[in-house]
């Protein structure tokens, strides 16, 4: 065994070097600060483990391998944004950038080696190289492991994957740098890591709005009359984006205008955010023959090409400065809003092989395993610079992440297309400071659509994207009236979404959580003692007693939850699918509202909704405070106030926070006054009343009226 040398490297977080890292890594590429003062305020964070129990062996083929003591029940989440599970114990995690993760390997769009215990603590491997994580899913011969030995053909219990009391971690060849967060809960482990990592995200207001995105060869009369026709049925629309048909040419890029489709992009981008519209430009990293940058950027690229294109050496600070000049230039001096980040993932063991391969060679050094992990980390931190060098907000996509993401405006998404994987996705994405959005781009029924588009509405991220058949938030007229009331209904609560995005930007704290962090914030339940409260009671209410889920090769294992989450502390999502009528949903303590029946249920347990197709269980905490605001066409840009209506749940007296700036630049950084403390008091005649902070210089919000005691969200 080797010895491991722990050093404190922020409050509550230690690092330890293994071997002899050099390079680029996730961290040092993005070089984001710590939130130091931030996580001060954090409970605090002891030493989670005991130093005698975590190992470190050499081994022979190369390279170390770490190992940590697990509990018997203790659970694991997060490595990543992953689409097949989120309790990880027991399962192999092979972490690779994929663009096609159709089997449960842990290869990824986004495969972050970060790790949450359900014991209260996290581990990070910042490395720019594939790592392997063992969830306890490698038993060791010293461990007994002939007690666990059974008779497949004869024994009920036996496993494809026995249970090992160790998380052992692969550690690349040359070593990395080991980080532990500490607790004392989840919860404060993945707050830890996001402050750690430069705090969250907190986009533009507009941003927030609804997205749509149209077929990829309209060109510029097109693209205005289908938004026109956003406005023209009263739906709300705050970003229109293009797809690849609006560069000269495409697959590879040249990142100019193709003149034919637009003639006079400067006139058209002002035209569309004169009626309220932001432009966001689709691309990929490969760059075209046919691109005035092609020949400068040779002699900084890799030594494989993609689609006859330069994959450029976006680590080399020349190569950096050509890319961002050109979009600057072309693109965000004309009022450009960000980008869609495609293909900077790779899949190169598939049929559809499209990555430059491992053993590509870049100017840096770095060869095509490092780069291709690192790539759309670097594609985010150049154009996030770009806008923040204008003292502009950006919000956009990405096709591939990875550690240290928690500060980048990017929200991440796939071409795969599974309802219940794309919900698991946004679950797991809240457990290492990624964000995920669900888009919907088709469906198989009008049922499917509603159910899409409901699930989207309550996402990081609205998105219609049409690219590739067209589709409409009306292509179903007998389901536009459920669509546009969705769509309006998250403009309404912009105002929530916005303040939950300040506290990940300014506290860590997750947007949008998967029950296992919701539950594990809460006072531990008996019998529960790691706090993830997953194993309520169903008190009757569940018609299927206690739900189960299919394991491996047949076995029943608990529900994991992973269909619902919460967004911020008061709002509790459980999306529906095509098919069902009603659905389970595990409710934590307290009271909460069925928020469009105002059907009161008691918390701690499961129970039953049933939901017609026109309506999906969402859930409001008694004593929330939301405040909401008309559903506009878009978010109003300057100096506008937007009126807000501050609405109060249940019949106890309540508290929370609202955030309110200019909702466009950086100004926040420097000023720190955007937060509104918001109250609601109650008189001993029982009558309730509200008061709420002044705010900040910057603020956009005029708060119009209270509504007390209500038990459903208001109609418009």
């Amino acid at each position: 065994m080797q010895k491991i040398n722990w050093t404190q490297a922020a409050p509550g977080v230690w690092k330890a070097t293994v071997g002899s890292p050099g390079g680029l890594t996730p961290l040092t590429c993005l070089n984001r600060k710590p939130r130091t003062e931030a996580m001060k305020e954090l409970p605090e964070g002891n030493w989670p483990l005991s130093e005698e129990e975590i190992e470190l062996r050499i081994l022979t083929a190369g390279g170390s391998l770490l190992s940590l003591p697990l509990d018997p029940g203790e659970e694991l989440y997060g490595t990543g944004l992953q689409f097949m599970r989120m309790n990880q114990r027991g399962r192999t995690r092979y972490l690779r950038v994929n663009s096609d993760p159709k089997q449960d390997t842990g290869e990824t769009h986004a495969p972050v080696p970060f790790l949450v215990s359900g014991r209260g603590y996290g581990i990070l491997v910042d490395s720019a190289r594939a790592v392997t994580f063992y969830c306890g899913s490698a038993l060791r011969q010293q461990e007994d492991a002939a007690a666990q030995a059974r008779d497949r053909n004869m024994d009920r219990g036996w496993k494809a994957t026995p249970v090992s009391d160790r998380l052992e971690i692969r550690l690349p060849q040359e070593g990395a740098d080991v980080y532990l967060f500490a607790g004392p809960g989840m919860q404060d482990a993945v707050r830890r890591y996001n402050l750690f990592c430069g705090g969250g995200t907190l986009p533009p207001r507009w941003g927030l709005g609804f997205w749509h995105r149209v077929p990829t060869l309209y060109k510029d009369s097109e693209v205005e009359a289908e938004a026109r026709e956003f406005r023209a049925r009263d739906i709300p629309c705050d970003v229109i984006g293009l797809e690849p048909g609006w560069h000269s040419a495409s697959y590879p890029v040249t990142y100019e205008w193709d003149a034919v489709r637009f003639p006079d992009p400067a006139g058209f981008v002002g035209r569309m955010k004169r009626s309220g519209f932001q432009v966001n430009l689709w691309e990929h990293p490969y760059l075209s023959p046919e691109s005035a940058l092609y020949d400068c950027m040779r002699k900084l690229s890799g030594s494989y090409s993609v689609w006859g294109g330069l994959a450029p050496d976006y680590t080399l600070e020349e190569a950096r400065k050509l890319y961002s000049d050109q979009h600057d230039r072309e693109h965000v001096s004309l009022g450009v809003s960000g980008y869609k980040l495609d293909e900077c993932d790779g899949s190169e063991l598939t049929r559809n092989s499209w990555m430059f391969p491992a053993h590509a060679e870049f100017p840096s050094g770095h060869d095509g395993e490092q780069m291709r992990q690192l790539y759309g980390l670097l594609l985010q931190d150049m154009t996030d610079r770009l806008y923040r060098g204008k003292n502009r907000r950006t919000y956009g996509l990405v096709r591939a992440s990875n550690a240290g993401a928690s500060n980048l405006p990017y929200v991440l998404y796939s071409d795969l297309y599974d309802h219940r994987q794309f919900v698991r996705a946004l679950c797991n994405a809240s457990f290492c400071g990624l964000l995920w959005t669900p888009e919907v781009r088709r469906a198989d029924s009008a049922e499917d659509w509603v159910r899409r588009m409901q699930t989207v509405c309550f996402s990081p991220l609205a998105m219609l994207n049409a690219w590739g058949d067209g589709v409409k938030p009306w292509s179903y007229p007998e389901a536009e009236a459920i669509v546009k009331h969705y769509i309006r209904l998250r403009m309404r609560l912009l105002p929530y979404l916005y303040t939950v995005f300040a506290e990940y930007e300014m506290k860590g704290t997750p947007p949008f959580q998967a029950m296992p962090l919701v539950l594990a914030a809460e006072k531990p339940k008996k019998g529960d003692p790691t706090g993830a409260g997953l194993h309520a009671s169903t008190e009757g209410e569940s018609p299927n007693g206690f739900n189960t889920t299919e394991g491996a090769y047949g076995k029943q294992t608990e529900r994991e939850w992973d269909d619902q989450f919460c967004i911020g502390r008061d709002l509790l999502v459980a999306p529906m699918f095509a098919g069902e009528t009603g659905r389970d949903v595990l409710l934590p303590d307290g009271v909460w509202y069925e928020a469009e029946t105002g059907v009161r249920h008691e918390g701690g347990r499961i129970v039953h909704v049933n939901c017609p197709l026109e309506r999906l269980p969402l859930f409001i905490r008694e004593g929330a405070v939301i405040p909401m605001m008309p559903a506009l066409d878009h978010v109003p840009a300057g100096d506008t106030m937007i009126p807000i209506e501050m609405i109060h749940f249940g019949s106890v007296p309540g508290e929370g926070l609202l955030y309110d700036d200019d909702g466009e630049t950086f100004d926040y950084e420097k000023s720190g006054d955007g937060w509104r403390k918001v109250s609601v008091t109650q008189t001993a005649d029982g009558r309730f009343a509200g008061t709420a902070a002044n705010g900040g210089p910057e603020r956009r919000y005029s708060i119009t009226g209270w509504r007390f005691a209500q038990t459903r969200l208001p109609l418009e």
